[in-house]
């Protein structure tokens, strides 16, 4: 399975190392916030639905951010507006820990969901459009799986160094990715597949307008499928912390263990669906995995004991990350050329948009059934992957599709 890894050569390596480093860092900024919710309503005199919209207003920047970001990547190529971005999400983290108001911790969210944005969409078409065709798969599932990492990331500083850095420090330590910028800069080359168009490029909104132009149907079908996977996987993840909690009254340690737990998981189911994918295709894949949530999720509506929601959570984010492993290259494949770096990045973040009150309606169905968090994340996470896996199949699929530049290798073993 890994041996297509084996196959790569330098540079496909680097690139494919600093997007997922990008996007792990990105998430890990993201989920400090998700671990000390409670903390920050305590401290600013608020309730935990107000803290949660900072997550909404992350979640519904980040459109903004890939539009932006994407824009630029564009003209400009994948690498320098990569590096800006990175320094961009870093500093805003770094500005929360010093948010005096609620108020002003929203603002920052906001800004910091700008950079979130800006990085996926940038990091999956470098790594992708660096990487052959045959190892596109493989790569999907780790390059997501960037994401689990993050969340595993976030979850070992909660759980070790919290009660003495409290939630200020939690977001001090989020500017290290900044460091990065400092590997991209002297390890990373610009995307091939983006220096081979870069002669026919015209300014970079013509580029965008001219590859989606009579394309709106597939563009409106990817940000109806994103909302679904956005759906279950920040329905199943961002309030777990407060689940465990609020509704199991557990401490750091044990939040943030189980946490790991649920994110070696994720990371796993990766790996195995993001390859498994290449054998079976796309849309087969994601159908596979989303089914196969249902009948894990209800765990937590009903078992008490740490073990048991550990155990619960595992088998739950094998299922929802091994179909967010996908994800990137079913989008890349699908994006129409010379909008590689805007289109995934811009449709994925449109679903986090639609799908952004997700937290703060879990949060209010949870107050007013109990604080019963376990049964709003069974509801919303059992939902979402119906709903992905019936979009799913209802769509289409480009698997193994050239990119510009890029030859496919054939099974007879010529290329094309």
């Amino acid at each position: 399975m890994f041996s297509v890894l084996k196959s790569l050569n330098r540079e496909q390596r680097s690139a494919f190392i600093a997007s997922f480093l990008g996007w792990t860092l990105d998430a890990f900024d993201f989920f400090l916030l998700t671990f000390v919710i409670a903390d920050i309503a305590k401290d600013f005199s608020t309730d935990i639905s107000a803290v949660t919209e900072a997550i909404t207003l992350t979640l519904a920047m980040r459109p903004v951010g890939a539009f932006i970001f994407g824009l630029l990547a564009e003209k400009f190529g994948r690498k320098p507006v990569l590096m800006f971005d990175i320094l961009f999400y870093s500093a805003m983290e770094l500005a929360t820990a010093f948010s005096t108001s609620i108020e002003m911790l929203l603002v920052l969210r906001a800004l910091f969901g700008i950079g979130m944005g800006g990085e996926w969409g940038l990091g999956a078409s470098l790594a992708l459009e660096t990487v052959p065709a045959k190892a596109r798969g493989l790569v999907s599932g780790i390059l997501q799986q960037g994401y689990a990492v993050g969340n595993l990331l976030a979850a070992v500083v909660y759980w070790t160094v919290y009660n003495s850095i409290g939630w200020r420090g939690m977001f001090i330590v989020g500017v290290i990715p900044a460091l990065l910028v400092l590997y991209l800069r002297l390890s990373v080359k610009e995307s091939p597949v983006w220096e081979a168009t870069r002669e026919t490029r015209t300014s970079f909104v013509a580029s965008l307008r001219d590859s989606v132009r009579g394309r709106w149907p597939l563009f409106l079908y990817v940000v109806i499928l994103m909302s679904c996977f956005n759906s279950l996987s920040h329905g199943s993840q961002d309030l777990f912390p407060t689940f465990l909690k609020v509704q199991h009254h557990l401490g750091p340690a044990a939040v943030g263990a189980i946490t790991v737990f649920a994110n070696l998981g994720a990371i796993a189911g990766g790996v195995i669906f993001g390859a498994f994918s290449e054998k079976i295709g796309r849309k087969r894949t994601i159908i596979i995995a989303a089914l196969l949530i249902l009948p894990v999720v209800w765990i937590y509506s009903v078992v008490t004991t740490p073990i048991m929601l550990a155990v619960g959570a595992f088998l739950v984010q094998v299922m929802v990350q091994g179909a967010f492993a996908i994800v990137p290259v079913h989008l890349n494949e699908l994006s129409p050329e010379g909008a590689r770096g805007t289109f995934p990045g811009f449709t994925y973040q449109l679903g986090n948009l639609l799908a952004s009150r997700n937290q703060f309606l879990q949060a209010r169905f949870a107050a007013n059934h109990g604080n019963n968090y376990g049964l709003a994340i069974t509801v919303v996470t059992g939902a979402a992957a119906l709903l992905l896996a019936l979009v799913t199949w209802l769509g289409p699929e480009r698997k193994g599709v050239a990119f510009a530049g890029q030859k496919i290798e054939c099974e007879s073993g010529t290329e094309t």
